[in-house]
């Protein structure tokens, strides 16, 4: 028997009291050294002592640590495994409307429209007028279906250039919501066009370029007085007296751009006498022997605020045209590109007569060392620097940023 194991009423001087109190500072001191097993082993190891040492509710396993403690046993005790808690399953059901049309808006026109079928509350969402704001189709193919559908959502702003309209007509007479509309280079019949432009009441900006129009048509943008820009470049088919009715109905109009229209002297003689007199950039450009100098004199008298002129292609004009473009004092960029009868010796003086001039742009006139030479006399102009018109157009670059209007981006977009 070891030295501490012999019975309790053996010891000398100690009560029962003293013998479990010396038990329990030697059992505390085994076990700051890791020997706590030891103590236990002893036959008279009080029951209350083991209790009071031996974690609560853990399970108890002895266990060999190798050949250095084969004479000792270790107690391990194994901590309870923490249950998990079942996480809360969050489905699509629990998103409110207001994040369900946020994540939609970032969805492409296609998608959006299998989406709607999933459910009678995505169908709901997919057609809630926020997302229809703006729409882009531009490109598609077999359009009259989808663009009927899109007319009847309340779409604001309608990007649908190089786009194909195979029916005839759209049906209703209500009116629409567009304020913004780009219907350049597409296909569409005139009835059709008709139809579409009749229930136009709140046009701000519109591009028509390149499209066969009628007088019902150009009668029907007067119905639209906020109309700021119009594009109807290279446009044809509607007469000079219903050009001349519309002008005068669209005196808001600050952009112009009407070159290379199918026209003769009276429809030029109907711009420039009718044109609102808030114009600050027009384009008259093209026309070779029916822009004549008295009505550039017209136009400078009417429209005295202009900014951005451009005349190309005047073969008439000369350079006895410059004292009456004069008068223009806040004239800062002016195109007289293939104006042939005006002699280079006249551009030199044209950085003292428009003091705001910064761009002049005279392709055709002036080429090769002769451009260099006129640079130099006019330093702080920039020559032929752009070959393109920007004014009224939707997309003025001639690489145009996709999905993008008068510098305003439309969300829904068809991806081709």
């Amino acid at each position: 028997m070891q030295k501490h194991s012999m019975p309790l009423q053996d010891l000398p001087c100690l009560g029962l009291q003293g013998s479990m109190l010396s038990q329990s500072k030697r059992m505390t001191k085994r076990k700051s050294r890791g020997c706590l097993s030891e103590g236990l082993d002893t036959e008279c190891t009080p029951t209350e002592l083991i209790h009071q040492w031996s974690p609560p509710h853990k399970h108890q396993r002895l266990s060999s640590k190798g050949k250095e403690n084969d004479s000792n046993q270790f107690v391990l005790a194994r901590r309870s495994r923490k249950r998990k808690e079942p996480m809360s399953c969050l489905s699509w059901d629990h998103l409110p409307d207001e994040l369900l049309l946020r994540i939609f808006s970032y969805i492409p026109l296609q998608d959006l429209l299998r989406m709607s079928v999933v459910c009678k509350r995505w169908h709901r969402l997919a057609f809630d007028e926020s997302l229809w704001h703006s729409v882009d189709l531009e490109g598609l193919t077999h359009m009259g279906p989808a663009l009927q559908q899109v007319l009847k959502l309340g779409v604001r702003m309608l990007r649908c250039p190089r786009s194909f309209v195979e029916e005839p007509h759209f049906t209703g007479t209500e009116p629409l919501q567009i304020t913004m509309m780009d219907l350049s280079s597409s296909i569409i019949p005139t009835s059709a066009l008709e139809s579409i432009i009749s229930r136009c009441r709140l046009l701000e900006y519109l591009s028509l370029e390149g499209l066969q129009l009628s007088d019902a048509v150009i009668s029907s943008l007067s119905q639209n007085p906020n109309l700021l820009q119009l594009n109807l470049s290279s446009c044809s088919g509607f007469s000079a007296p219903a050009l001349a009715d519309m002008l005068k109905s669209c005196t808001r109009i600050e952009q112009l751009n009407i070159s290379w229209c199918d026209f003769n002297n009276d429809h030029v003689q109907s711009v420039v006498n009718n044109v609102s007199s808030r114009v600050t950039h027009i384009n008259l450009s093209g026309y070779r022997e029916n822009l004549m100098l008295d009505d550039v004199k017209v136009l400078v008298t009417r429209c005295p605020h202009i900014q951005t002129l451009d005349l190309s292609d005047s073969t008439l004009l000369m350079a006895d045209s410059f004292p009456v473009l004069r008068q223009l004092e806040g004239l800062v960029h002016l195109s007289l590109s293939r104006c042939y009868h005006i002699h280079l010796a006249a551009l030199t003086d044209l950085g003292q007569t428009f003091p705001m001039l910064s761009v002049l742009d005279v392709f055709g006139i002036v080429n090769g060392s002769h451009l260099s030479s006129l640079k130099k006399e006019m330093p702080r102009i920039s020559i032929n620097c752009m070959p393109f018109s920007s004014i009224a157009r939707p997309t003025p670059d001639s690489r145009p940023v996709s999905c993008l209007m008068w510098n305003r981006k439309c969300g829904l977009r068809v991806r081709l």
